[in-house]
């Protein structure tokens, strides 16, 4: 039987630090948040805070905020629009990828348990590194490629059904908690492009204006790129935009067995 171990480095200490509620606090939720500073040179470990729920928003970021803020201006997290269209606090709560500021807390019973996206080089805390993600989305050249000219102050037009074709694609955050929840992307992830990837890529092949399908489908057509997806549904259960990204690797298979008849 095979066994399988986290380096030394990465396992987790038994006890982390213990961030008390203000005296006084009646509605207290607690959080287990994963902590790791590389700096320190210390192993990664859970800390726990104890947040007053009266005083806090609603959202899992509300309340991350509140601790860094109030308990520990160390922790460190990544946050910006805070309305699910950035992408930048995605992490795993509750055992499950998505965005802390549309998680709500009193969805999660009992403790709430943070960690950063599996899988990921972790900077710091809950910021993973998404370095190599970025660069596989670069490599599809996510932008409009045309072979012919556009005419002097003429935009390249479409019509509302092949602008519908778009629709479930361009709504995509990149906020890799699809890619992140794929069992082929952990174990493929320096070949297969993962389904965040994959869903973009679609979006410009599904793109009515853009004129370089078959090179598209050629970058793609690949046992590791492309067909490392084996339809698990991961990506799709945990999208929190509601999006499919196995129906869009699908759709990109069945162009590239299409070109072949």
């Amino acid at each position: 039987m095979a066994e399988f171990a986290l380096p030394k480095n990465s396992k987790i200490k038994a006890k982390g630090k213990a961030h008390k509620a203000a005296a006084g606090a009646k509605n207290i939720k607690n959080f287990k948040i994963y902590r790791y500073d590389p700096d320190s040179g210390e192993n990664p470990r859970y800390d726990n805070f104890e947040v007053d729920l009266d005083t806090c928003g609603p959202m899992v970021l509300d309340a991350l905020i509140k601790m860094k803020g109030e308990q520990d201006s160390s922790l460190t997290f990544r946050r910006s629009c805070r309305e699910g269209i950035c992408g930048s606090c995605s992490m795993n709560i509750d055992g499950t990828n998505t965005l802390a500021c549309t998680k709500a807390i009193e969805d999660v019973k009992g403790e709430v348990r943070i960690t950063p996206l599996p899988h990921m080089d972790v900077i710091k805390d809950l910021v993973p590194d998404f370095t190599h993600f970025y660069a596989q989305y670069a490599s599809i050249e996510p932008w409009l490629k045309t072979k012919t000219p556009t005419p002097s102050g003429v935009e390249r037009l479409q019509s509302p059904e092949d602008r519908s074709k778009l629709d479930g694609l361009y709504e995509c955050i990149l906020c890799a908690c699809c890619s992140t929840a794929c069992p082929s992307y952990w174990w493929n992830s320096d070949k297969f492009l993962g389904p965040a990837i994959l869903l973009q890529a679609y979006r410009w092949l599904a793109d009515s204006r853009d004129e370089m399908t078959g090179e598209r489908l050629d970058e793609l057509e690949d046992p590791f790129r492309l067909y490392r997806c084996h339809t698990i549904m991961n990506c799709s259960n945990v999208c929190p935009k509601g999006l499919s990204p196995a129906k869009a690797i699908a759709e990109v298979k069945k162009m590239v067995v299409e070109r072949a008849v």
